[in-house]
């Protein structure tokens, strides 16, 4: 094994990409993606089993934490490890990752184990800290495998392997939410921590074996001060934007405002520091280099735009698409393959061609193009529509994930690899919280507004009391009246038309029983049904307050009580009785006018009183009908009338909703838009560096660009 050592280069450098067979590329290659698969994949297989490990771990309040604390460790520490790694070698760098990786995926199996009893106050906080252990152990997967390519291949060969670890995101965001729903349906939620264990293992074996140090030979000291001030900068920065978009607190309250003072702080004093140290984290004059300045503020934005279109996405397909969380996840599949196809084909042809801005130009149109499509969404959007606008899309993203990385590592030294590596990653991810923040604020606001809009449209195409309650829940929203506006939750997917439909044709099916037999199941079926729980007390009583037998038999056997009152009347001769029950207000007029009529001598005769109440019974037998008759169907037709409305109600509450949340959500595209020109024009002015050719070491001279 020879060493090459360029000009300018420290001692002891040596290039891999001339020293290395390629059989132990591959070897290193394939260990090094089991690696990165390991980070993509966690964090696309936790969310399926999320709320089973709600359920289990009692913790619904720190459900976001489970994600924020593996995000907040991962960025932060990002830069760190890319530093770490070009001062001593990429290998005990990465198994160091990848081992804390391991240490954090069992702990997080383990949450809420009895033997852990109240570590950390419980086992959804134990989760929690588990989780930011894992992100700990990620941040070097991610950092340092794109470094490795640049080690390992020489710069025409790179955009084809760059492109593979972009379609290992893409893989991961497909097995993940697959994976993690079998698991916990048919095995269990841990599971999806401990799948981690025997796929690290399998890539520490290849790593220990076959990598070498992959050492850049540069000697000096760890700036421990910058790494403290950088986490010092991203953890209450990335806090403050996650508080301040969820509502926890605040934008303006002395918690979010008291982080981003500490933030920009300690951003103060790390540029301070990194001017002073021999060895910086990110070495400043890095940013007097064009393509890494460009390159650097591309990817911030290209990553605010990236995570807001699948989040997003996904929003748009569980509350209008109506598909659950889980179909969610596995729904932006096309957005997926577009984004592999993009990447793996774009490396391809840039290893060709040896030129990467041209498509990484050619990308980002393509995704501008795919926002616009995507900001035309509406409620009543095709989901094969839908399909083809996220396959487009990710055509247009998939290149960017491979040529910046490219570009970066060929504008830098070979020395210098780690450090620009993963600082272009740093950039993107926080691009990519701090985007999710903003547009999280535009959601919240935006679906405020619309939500009013949409419930006044509603009021105004429906009458009566439709319209009426419309109005009422559009004017709640309006003023902010929380997540919940008449029965409708925001933050649960709207059921579907014939989800509705159906809910109310079991309600009436109910209620007809109920009328017309009074049913004990049928009695506690509409009680506990949505639709009725929702209305005032004194309406949900007119639906239950049916007595045993229907309402037909309970007239029929008023009638039999009035009819044996009237015959102890009668027969009892005592013509003050008889004028009692004819001044009762519940007995028919007819039947009052009779007795009122009625002679009190002949209340005296047995044989009168005889005929009289003949008379009577033969009209009470033949009222006594048609009065059940009309009292059941007027019940009925009452509590129908009711369910009528209801339906009404609901099938446009749904509606308003879905169109709420439809414009909202096409209304972000169109921010995501504006995004996406400005990492255009950024990526404008990177110099168009060409890639030397197979077998030509090291970047081209700075003066050979094209612009």
């Amino acid at each position: 094994m020879t060493h090459a050592t360029p000009s300018g280069a420290p001692d002891g450098h040596i290039d891999y990409s001339q020293t290395l067979d390629m059989r132990t590329k591959r070897i290193i290659l394939f260990g090094v993606l089991l690696g990165l698969f390991l980070s993509a994949l966690d964090q696309t297989i936790v969310g399926t089993a999320m709320p089973r490990i709600i359920s289990e771990l009692q913790g619904l309040n720190l459900y976001a934490w489970v994600t924020t604390s593996y995000l907040l460790a991962n960025t932060a520490l990002v830069p760190i490890y890319g530093k770490l790694s070009d001062l001593y070698g990429r290998k005990p760098i990465l198994m160091f990752g990848i081992t804390v990786f391991l240490i954090g995926s069992a702990l997080c199996g383990m949450a809420g184990e009895p033997f852990l009893g109240n570590l950390f106050g419980g086992g959804m906080m134990q989760l929690v800290v588990f989780r930011g252990l894992q992100g700990v152990g990620g941040a070097a997967l991610g950092s340092v495998a794109f470094a490795i390519i640049a080690d390992l291949f020489e710069p025409a060969e790179r955009p084809k392997y760059q492109g593979l670890f972009g379609a290992v995101f893409g893989l991961s965001s497909v097995i993940g939410p697959l994976a993690g729903g079998w698991l916990t349906d048919h095995v269990s939620w841990r599971w999806v921590f401990y799948v981690n264990l025997p796929l690290g293992l399998l890539a520490l074996a290849f790593l220990w074996f076959k990598m070498p140090r992959l050492q850049s030979g540069l000697k000096a000291s760890v700036d421990w001060l910058g790494a403290a001030l950088i986490l010092i900068f991203a953890v209450p920065l990335l806090l403050a934007l996650t508080w301040g978009a969820d509502g926890t607190y605040a934008w303006t309250s002395p918690t979010v405002l008291g982080l981003f003072a500490l933030s920009a702080a300690a951003l103060v004093g790390f540029l301070a520091s990194q001017t002073r140290h021999p060895s910086p984290i990110i070495p400043l004059h890095l940013f007097r280099n064009p393509t890494f300045l460009w390159g650097s503020l591309a990817r911030f934005l290209f990553g605010a735009a990236f995570l807001g279109a699948v989040l997003f996405l996904s929003l748009y397909l569980v509350q209008v698409q109506g598909v659950s969380a889980t179909q969610a996840g596995t729904a932006t599949i096309p957005l997926t393959f577009g984004l592999i196809f993009g990447a793996v084909t774009s490396g391809q042809i840039a290893s060709r061609f040896g030129k990467y801005k041209p498509l990484m130009l050619f990308g980002l149109m393509v995704m501008i193009l795919g926002f616009w499509w995507l900001s035309t969404l509406n409620a009543d959007t095709s989901y094969t529509s839908v399909i083809i606008r996220m396959v487009l899309l990710g055509l247009g993203m998939g290149p960017a994930l491979p040529l910046y990385t490219t570009a970066l590592q060929l504008s830098v030294k070979p020395w210098e690899i780690g450090v620009a590596t993963s600082a272009g990653q740093f950039f993107q991810q926080m691009g990519s919280t701090i985007g999710v923040a903003i547009f999280g604020a535009i959601l919240t606001s935006g679906l405020t507004s619309n939500l009013g809009t949409a419930f006044a449209e509603q009021a105004r195409a429906n009458t009566g009391t439709v319209a009426t309650t419309l109005t009422s829940i559009g004017e709640q929203v309006s003023r902010g009246g929380g997540n919940s506006s008449g029965g409708i939750d925001r933050n649960a997917a709207p059921e579907t038309n014939t989800q509705i439909t159906g809910r109310f044709d079991a309600l009436r099916r109910n209620l007809t029983t109920l009328v017309r037999t009074g049913d004990p199941a049928a009695r506690e079926a509409v009680r506990t049904d949505k639709f009725v729980t929702t209305l005032p007390a004194d309406v949900q009583n007119r639906f239950t307050d049916i007595p045993e037998g229907g309402v037909a038999a309970a007239v029929r056997q008023g009638f039999d009580q009035a009819g044996a009152a009237i015959e102890a009347a009668i027969n009892s001769g005592d013509p003050a009785r008889v004028q009692a029950l004819a001044a009762n207000p519940q007995l028919p007029a007819d039947l009052r006018a009779r007795l009122a009529a009625i002679p009190a001598a002949a209340l005296q005769s047995p044989q009168a009183r005889a005929q009289i109440l003949a008379g009577i019974q033969q009209g009470l037998t033949a009222g006594r009908d048609e009065a059940a008759r009309t009292a059941e169907q007027q019940a009925l037709d009452a509590a129908l009338a009711g369910v009528n409305d209801g339906e009404k109600i609901s099938l446009a509450s749904t509606r308003a909703v879905k169109v709420a949340f439809a414009d909202t959500v096409a209304h972000i595209y169109l921010y995501c838009i504006g995004v996406g020109i400005l990492a255009l024009l950024a990526t404008l002015m990177m110099p168009n560096l060409t890639m030397p050719r197979r077998g030509e070491a090291g970047a081209p001279a700075p003066t050979h660009v094209e612009l």
